[in-house]
């Protein structure tokens, strides 16, 4: 079932991603990567400097020097990137939050998924985290856990800031997704839904590279796992721009630790399971 056609901003996307991958000569590349740094107040302090990335998605892209620290309590859930949380809080019945007075329904988000497991999360709780442009754009695990499926949704690539959170109704419902359904150790579901953005040229998985986007593909597609098995803090793959992961929780599942409007880091505490 083809479920949208490409428009203007998936082409620019790709486009500018073809541009963020072209490796430039030197001293061209440092004034790109040093004009990107300051415009958008990247702090390398946690990273290589400036000169040592050979092309704009490398630096979009860049690693930690250092694996960061967090809680090794199994009932912790870190976060799984450096982001700001724009919304966190319950979901009412199968209804969740964009940004405040903007709802959407779970149902509409999360397509292609076993509706028993979907019935799971509602009157759950749920965390949006949004990556700026400046922010470090890899995604980890936030909880030892396995993986059952990996869902694409093709979909439009409207900017998810701020503004446009609050200008364009169910914007994440519309724009390209994929969604992780996860389970913790003790069986407790919970979906990571990464949506993808204006000038997201492709979010990337580490455990599956069939999982394109950003391309030609306009069917909703896939992918089922039976030994997906990752680590807490274990990196799971990478947005290539700034974009935003939603989190829902089953119902009575977790307690959770931040509030709206937090900037926080991949590392730090967001959620404790309740058994």
């Amino acid at each position: 079932m083809k479920i949208f056609k490409p428009t203007m901003s998936n082409i620019i996307s790709r486009y500018f991603g073809k541009f963020a991958n072209y490796n430039f000569p030197f001293p061209l590349q440092y004034i790109i990567n040093f004009l990107y740094v300051k415009s958008m107040g990247v702090d390398l302090s946690d990273f290589d400097k400036i000169g040592s990335y050979k092309s704009l998605n490398k630096l979009f892209t860049r690693s930690l020097k250092k694996q960061r620290s967090f809680n090794s309590d199994e009932k912790i859930f870190i976060s799984p990137c450096d982001s700001l949380v724009t919304e966190a809080g319950d979901l009412f019945i199968s209804r969740t939050l964009q940004i405040k007075g903007s709802y959407y329904k779970i149902d509409d988000l999360i397509k292609d998924t076993d509706r028993q497991n979907l019935k799971k999360i509602y009157n759950g709780k749920f965390i949006n985290l949004y990556l700026s442009p400046k922010d470090y754009h890899r995604y980890h695990a936030p909880i030892d856990m396995r993986v059952t499926k990996a869902i694409h949704v093709p979909g439009l690539l409207y900017s998810v800031n701020l503004k446009y959170l609050f200008k364009i109704e169910e914007l994440f419902v519309k724009n390209e997704r994929v969604i992780l359904e996860c389970f913790t150790n003790t069986d407790k579901l919970f979906y990571m839904v990464f949506v993808g953005a204006l000038n997201v040229g492709k979010m990337k998985f580490n455990f599956d590279d069939r999982i394109q986007t950003n391309c030609d593909k306009s069917d909703i597609t896939t992918y089922y796992y039976g030994d997906v098995f990752l680590k807490k803090g274990e990196e799971l793959g990478r947005f290539e721009m700034g974009s935003t992961i939603v989190m829902f929780f089953e119902k009575d599942s977790v307690e959770l630790l931040v509030e709206r409007s937090t900037k926080i880091k991949f590392g730090d505490t967001i959620a404790k399971l309740n058994s």
